[in-house]
């Protein structure tokens, strides 16, 4: 083991017994490098953030732009900001009418337990629904209305008056009442492994929260930013939520968060208390100024309507290998199903030393996960795809 994975190891907290220990140089495009100059096909784009690739030179120069300008400032909420002020409005170019007020915050999670708070505030009451197998983050909020025992078994108590329904049960929607404050919900379930929910589940799903007055919290934190093939998940049920939540790929490969909602909802969160919600960092100037340059490359570029044509392509190059129990995916999305866990870890570590980098769900152990950045050529995709076969192999 080198000095520099032994100081990685012993010196920063650790999340898992067995991390990747790649030694980072430097990242462009889809492709990373280590330090020996070995070069990485990066096929999970830091698990769905670098939609639009690593540095994007329009990121990078509306990074370089800001920083001539000012960073930090103010906490959020108080100066009038260029760069908070573009990203608002251009959220708002790409997003139903209802959904018309953002608030940035610091990561998904942090835009999950905000949206939590904000449905109890304007509601006035108590009770959370959220659905089984989901994930919505590590923090103690955003894991009380993660659907997973084993993630929350040593980190209790947690949030109080919280259910959880079946995702795709219809008839579970019958525990949501005029007591629930919000229903929230992954579109597209991501750690269960990818897991799309039917247009009549989520068609019944809005119309219960409409006729309970309950909120319902879209969290697209993973699926989001053209992922699935539409800017936004929920753009291909034809329902909107009442409060929608983002992370990841809206950065560019920057940290961000972003809650979103209707103006009078949002509202409510000035008073009763004042600062229902406050942070220093979120809506910092370089971050968000990345963020909105992210948002007109998607605008601009066709990666999001190549999106499900370029996925058919990789999946049916894969489909010809007959240990593949199943492919689950949506626009550039996959959970490859295989016959063990122990099989997933053979195929994403030969993977790895081949040059590509895959990755695991932490709640579907039979599966590894894709998401390649939404700029990666037909080519690029075949060569992938070789490589997996030749590891499935």
């Amino acid at each position: 083991m080198s000095s520099r994975s032994s100081d990685f190891l012993s010196l920063q907290a650790q999340t898992n017994p067995s991390p990747y220990l790649i030694d980072v140089e430097k990242a462009e495009g889809i492709y990373i490098w280590d330090k020996s100059g070995k070069k990485y096909m990066d096929m999970i784009a830091g698990v769905a953030v670098n939609n639009i690739g690593h540095r994007h030179p329009e990121v990078i120069n509306a990074i370089q732009n800001q920083l001539e300008k000012h960073l930090h400032v103010m906490v959020y909420g108080e100066y009038i900001q260029d760069a908070q002020l573009d990203l608002t409005k251009n959220l708002a170019s790409i997003l139903p009418n209802n959904l018309n007020c953002s608030y940035i915050v610091n990561s998904g999670t942090e835009a999950n337990e905000a949206a939590i708070k904000l449905a109890k505030r304007y509601t006035g009451r108590k009770e959370i629904v959220s659905c089984k197998a989901s994930y919505h983050g590590s923090t103690h909020g955003s894991l009380s209305v993660t659907g997973n025992e084993i993630k929350q078994s040593s980190f209790k108590p947690l949030l109080p008056n919280i259910s959880f329904i079946e995702f795709n049960n219809i008839n579970s929607l019958n525990s949501i009442t005029k007591e629930t404050a919000c229903v929230i919900i992954e579109t597209i379930q991501g750690d269960a492994g990818l897991r799309i929910p039917t247009i009549e589940f989520l068609t019944q799903l809005r119309e219960k929260c409409t006729s309970t007055g309950t909120l319902l919290i879209f969290d697209e934190v993973q699926v989001g930013m053209g992922r699935t093939g539409k800017m936004f998940a929920f753009e291909h049920y034809n329902i909107v939520p009442d409060i929608l939540t983002l992370g990841k790929a809206l950065g560019g490969g920057m940290p961000i968060g972003a809650f979103v909602s209707s103006y009078e909802i949002m509202y409510s969160l000035t008073n009763n208390p004042v600062l229902g919600h406050i942070t220093t960092f979120g809506g910092h100037p370089v971050i968000c100024a990345a963020a909105n340059a992210c948002i007109n490359v998607l605008k601009r570029e066709d990666w999001i309507a190549t999106a499900d044509a370029k996925g058919k392509l990789l999946e049916n190059l894969l489909l010809q290998n007959k240990s593949i129990k199943a492919i689950r995916r949506v626009g550039l999305f996959f959970a490859i199903e295989l016959t063990s866990p122990e099989k997933v870890q053979q195929v994403v570590k030969r993977c790895l030393e081949k040059g590509l980098i895959g990755f695991w769900f932490l709640s579907c152990p039979n599966a590894f996960r894709l998401s390649p950045p939404l700029s990666i050529t037909e080519e690029e995709l075949k060569t992938a795809g070789e490589i997996i076969l030749s590891c499935l192999d």
